[in-house]
């Protein structure tokens, strides 16, 4: 069975905050999502809930198969950290601070809610610098 989506007419305003939210690091996207929750009262996970019961609901295929969404996670660096912090640097917009206590720290999520394509992306290039990744 196949199942059509509607595409969504973005308006000016809603572009420029999609442009706004893409130039944004992982830590600032966090802490905005943080932000958002506290000021509307809402979570986040009650979205993605609703959302999962609705597609499994729809469809009899396995989870597994319909996952469009990857958490991106650094599961080590392996031996050439510095590599990985300047690629991490590159992909995430993040300081060297930053970048470096998130690779002293692995296993952490260097992205969440990533396309299938945008988590492989970002998989291909730190796993060529010498991390070890893995794809939620």
């Amino acid at each position: 069975m196949e199942t059509k989506e509607a595409k969504v007419e973005l308006t000016e305003k809603m572009k420029s905050v999609m442009e706004t939210i893409e130039k944004m690091t992982v830590m600032e996207l966090a802490d905005l999502v943080k932000a958002l929750e506290d000021k509307f009262g809402v979570t986040a996970a009650a979205a993605v809930s609703v959302q999962a019961a609705g597609a499994g609901a729809a469809a009899a295929a396995p989870a597994a198969e319909e996952k469009s969404t990857f958490n991106v996670v650094l599961a080590s660096a392996g031996t050439s950290k510095i590599q990985v912090i300047k690629e991490l640097r590159t992909l995430t917009s993040l300081g060297l601070k930053e970048a470096k206590d998130l690779v002293d720290g692995a296993p952490k999520t260097i992205k969440e809610g990533a396309t299938k394509e945008e988590a492989e992306k970002i998989k291909k290039q730190l796993e060529a610098a010498g991390a070890k990744i893995e794809l939620k």
